[in-house]
């Protein structure tokens, strides 16, 4: 199963109802965090999830309300004993930034290693998860990701029977290995169908609408998106600031067809994001206003 949640829904400045933008997800063991804002260790202590099992922490930017809970939550996961290497990306600059940030967090029984964002669009393997970055519209450096859980194609035993291979390797090949059997060497691709349907997040802040948005959110069981403004006398202030208003949003959506979109990176000033849902649905009928915590457990599709 793979768990997402989103642990803050806010933009700008926290408010007593509503932390600060973080999502994090979980699967096999591994956990992925996008963005740190403030109030996220608080929010992850609500949900009752740990800190130490968080491998990989992707920065879309480094702008203070996705940042400024970075300190605490790296010495929090130093408290806990963890000892493991911790990844963290993001676009260029990423390691000065949080060397920075860290003046008040310097002693760390872990190690970070840093991996800095240059190219418009950049595809990585983290843990079990197959990541793609991709530069979206800000007014400085910024990039969305989409997260997918692939899924291997469905073992074929009859054809494992022909090629005479013996049933204690038949576990090796379905878990992508090469074996040696009677001096060949046999691939899972002699034995394996193709890829099923895997499982997929496409998660985005901070961004004017861009076709790469759209691109990238194709096929998502979840598309998390910013909805900064409601009403649309916003229009030319989210334009100011390269953000989107939550009918931009919905836009997007019904090009890129999601299962589902979750709004979320509210301006502080949007205190009730459900009045405008039945815009939203006008537009894209599977809209969620998010709040804090919100929670889903995908599962790969039924054969």
């Amino acid at each position: 199963m793979f768990d997402v949640c989103l642990l803050g829904t806010g933009g700008m400045m926290p408010l007593p109802y509503r932390w600060l933008t973080a999502l994090l997800l979980r699967f096999g063991g591994s956990q992925v965090l996008i963005d740190c804002g403030e109030g996220t260790q608080i929010a992850m202590k609500k949900k009752g999830w740990s800190f130490k099992p968080i491998d990989t922490i992707l920065l879309t930017h480094f702008h203070a309300d996705h940042v400024s809970g970075l300190p605490g939550l790296l010495l929090t996961m130093g408290n806990a004993e963890r000892t493991e290497p911790l990844h963290i990306y993001g676009p260029k600059g990423v390691e000065h930034v949080v060397n920075s940030l860290r003046v008040i967090a310097p002693e760390l029984p872990f190690s970070i290693i840093f991996h800095e964002l240059i190219e418009k669009e950049e595809h990585f393997q983290s843990g079990p998860y197959m990541v793609t970055a991709f530069r979206v519209n800000h007014n400085v450096n910024c990039y969305g990701y989409s997260i997918a859980i692939p899924r291997a194609g469905r073992f074929d035993a009859s054809r494992a029977k022909e090629l005479g291979l013996p049933v204690q390797l038949w576990n090796p090949l379905q878990k992508g290995n090469d074996v040696e059997y009677e001096g060949s060497i046999y691939t899972s691709d002699m034995v394996m169908g193709p890829p099923r349907r895997g499982l997929k997040v496409t998660y985005c802040t901070d961004t004017r609408p861009t076709r790469e948005i759209v691109k990238a959110a194709s096929g998502a069981d979840i598309f998390i998106c910013e909805g900064m403004y409601g009403d649309d006398d916003k229009d030319a202030k989210a334009i100011e600031h390269k953000h989107m208003t939550i009918r931009e949003a919905a836009m997007i959506a019904k090009e890129a067809d999601p299962k589902t979109m979750w709004l979320t990176h509210y301006s502080p000033s949007l205190n009730h994001p459900e009045d405008y849902l039945d815009d939203a649905r006008k537009i894209f009928p599977r809209t969620t206003m998010s709040r804090d915590g919100r929670t889903a457990v995908l599962k790969f599709d039924e054969d």
